[in-house]
């Protein structure tokens, strides 16, 4: 596998946050369809689906517009001080796919996979705190569509794509109410089982989440209903660029970003 080589710019003023472009360049590139990818992913077991989705991913087949990452703004007080901190993070506008902007598709993954796509973008997950606010700013915010047989099946998790893009109807935008997020979270490192994957999310249209914050399935379990937010890294914090592990680190500034306690677990 040839990974396609990352590149990072932006679109309008930097300090005013418009937009991030991770822009993909791999010569060698073999196209593949999202279609494609459940047609020959339906054989497969969990690992062998998860390989084949990061493998696809990492050599460039991810569509286009998925790399146009949409900036959140957020502020947290100091109570202390009373100075307001101010951030500006950059999204996936939607979940993690394989394919090309005219026929693609949302694939779930375990967070070890997960991770090593994070990783290798420059990006990480999301906490429960940003994925409430990815849902207040989305500008598509659908109602979620629960499915009850052979959740972890690969059938089904190209049948909820399908089902999510007739609920779409082509509108574009940052898009939230559609899956459960991976997140990272406190309780990875602090609950009585290891080997953990966190999920939270899939927002109501009254804006409350069906999945609380969770930790029962083992870390190789992913189902039609997750989906994987990647953020990138660097955020601008009080105008100045701060990776994503020292805001968290920060006692104060990590109220930007978590709602947790401690908010001392940054990935997989």
């Amino acid at each position: 596998m040839r990974p396609f080589i990352l590149l990072l710019f932006f679109i309008g003023c930097i300090g005013c946050g418009k937009k991030l472009v991770l822009n993909k360049t791999n010569s060698n590139l073999i196209p593949i369809t999202g279609e494609q990818f459940y047609k020959k992913a339906m054989t497969m077991q969990w690992r062998q689906r998860d390989s084949f989705a990061v493998k696809e991913i990492l050599s460039g087949n991810i569509p286009s517009f998925l790399l146009k990452f949409i900036h959140i703004n957020v502020t947290a007080k100091d109570t202390t001080t009373g100075k307001v901190n101010r951030a500006t993070y950059y999204v996936m506008p939607d979940y993690l796919s394989v394919g090309t902007n005219s026929n693609w598709a949302r694939i779930p993954l375990t967070p070890i996979a997960a991770q090593l796509i994070a990783d290798s973008l420059q990006c990480f997950l999301p906490t429960r705190k940003m994925v409430n606010d990815i849902y207040a700013n989305a500008a598509i915010k659908l109602t979620p569509v629960p499915l009850y047989i052979h959740r972890d099946s690969t059938i089904t998790m190209w049948q909820h794509h399908l089902i999510i893009e007739g609920q779409r109807k082509q509108q574009k935008g940052l898009i939230a109410g559609i899956k459960k997020d991976v997140v990272i979270s406190d309780l990875l490192t602090r609950s009585a089982k290891t080997n953990r994957v966190a999920i939270y999310g899939w927002h109501l249209p009254d804006g409350k989440p069906i999945q609380p914050l969770y930790t029962g399935h083992v870390n190789w379990y992913a189902d039609y209903s997750h989906g994987i937010r990647l953020i990138y890294r660097k955020l601008k914090v009080n105008g100045n660029w701060m990776d994503y592990t020292k805001v968290l680190e920060h006692p104060i500034l990590k109220k930007l970003l978590t709602d947790e306690s401690v908010g001392d677990v940054f990935r997989y």
